[in-house]
């Protein structure tokens, strides 16, 4: 249908990684690119010709029956006596099948490629029994309740760490960070001209990396070569790190050293000085600040935080080491027992992965599937 004037129309997108539709913005004639849309239907199954190779498939929910779609994301009705729209949108949930499409999309430049609805059409699917497609769609519909169980309460838990962090200042002093550290220095890069110093044994911490509490390892890796030629410094273990800039959110991020790692310049190390506080606390005071730190970051196209800025800022702190090791004994609690439901979800969602994978190619048959979640 054409916008009209004096109309607002709902207009849905469809989110990556087979994570289905989402309402994206509310649209007038005056404010849309589109001069045409297309009302959406509850059960319709929904795809991006842009980004389908990036998993970009679902289901319209019934809350959305109220909205439009532009031609970028074509709408289909599944027969109902021969295909559950929901066992379409578990096939299409498979990295395998991302990929395939990815490599088959056409574009005059890899950025536009899209996967026509005549591609979507032709694409051949193995098909079972519709009581088969039920029974498939009932075990992944269990594990996915199971998913969302353990992620609700990781973030209720999550919750409770973070209203912990409020409480510390109200029941302690406060200090600068300055005064409780025994070192405080931020790493280098070393020159990607000199192919030498990368691809070595030595982890290189960038800023999008800290935010953790275990922190061993990193995504890249540097050379003796590279430490020794660059302003790049080694952290000891028991060190809080701290991100001073990075895309997003990323400043004011806190981590704690584990392993012994460097780190580029966006990186600051706060090296504890132990007759004042406890390593693992200086991580939490200072997480507790981490608004506070943001707010007070410097610049104007992208404010970063400093060295000294980080120094003077204030953190709660407990008169005694003691009432520091209680306020510890809280907290890896609630850190740890989070820790735990995320890698139960992270394993269901391996498990599930490889259970519909095999499922659908039928290399196992549904009657020996046995949930253990």
């Amino acid at each position: 249908m054409k916008l009209e004037d004096n109309a607002e129309y709902r207009l849905l997108g469809v989110r990556w990684y087979g994570e289905g539709a989402f309402h994206r913005e509310t649209v007038t004639r005056d404010s849309s690119k589109a001069k045409t849309v297309y009302r959406v239907s509850p059960g319709q199954f929904i795809y991006n010709r842009l980004f389908a190779g990036k998993g970009s498939f679902g289901v319209i929910p019934p809350e959305f029956s109220d909205s439009f779609v532009s031609n970028e994301f074509p709408l289909f009705d599944t027969n109902p006596k021969r295909l559950s729209v929901e066992y379409l949108y578990l096939y299409f949930q498979q990295k395998s099948i991302w990929d395939y499409v990815d490599s088959v999309s056409t574009g005059t430049t890899a950025s536009r490629s899209r996967w026509k609805e005549s591609q979507f059409l032709a694409h051949r699917i193995p098909l079972p029994p519709l009581s088969i497609q039920n029974r498939i769609v009932d075990i992944f519909k269990a594990v996915d309740d199971h998913v969302d169980a353990l992620s609700t309460e990781a973030k209720a838990l999550e919750g409770v760490y973070q209203g912990f962090l409020l409480s510390l200042g109200e029941r302690s002093g406060e200090v600068k960070i300055g005064e409780v550290v025994a070192q405080a220095f931020a790493g280098g890069t070393p020159s990607r001209s000199q192919t030498e110093f990368y691809g070595g044994d030595i982890p290189w911490l960038k800023s999008g990396e800290v935010d953790s509490d275990h922190i061993v390892t990193a995504a890249e890796f540097i050379t003796k070569e590279g430490l020794k030629g660059s302003s790049a410094k080694m952290v000891p273990p028991g060190a809080t790190v701290v991100a001073m800039y990075g895309q997003g959110d990323t400043k004011g991020k806190a981590g704690f050293v584990e392993a012994s790692i460097c780190t580029n310049q966006a990186v600051l190390a706060l090296i504890p000085d132990e007759s004042f506080v406890l390593p693992r606390f200086l991580l939490h005071a200072v997480r507790s600040k981490t608004d506070e730190l943001r707010r007070r970051a410097v610049g104007s196209s992208q404010p970063n935080l400093s060295k000294s800025l980080v120094l003077t800022q204030t953190i709660p702190m407990p008169s005694s080491l003691a009432d520091q090791e209680r306020a510890l004994s809280v907290i890896d609690s609630v850190r740890a027992n989070q820790a735990l439901l995320h890698a139960e979800a992270v394993r269901l969602r391996e498990v599930r992965a490889a259970l519909l994978s095999k499922l659908l190619e039928r290399t196992i048959e549904i009657e020996s599937v046995e949930l253990g979640v």
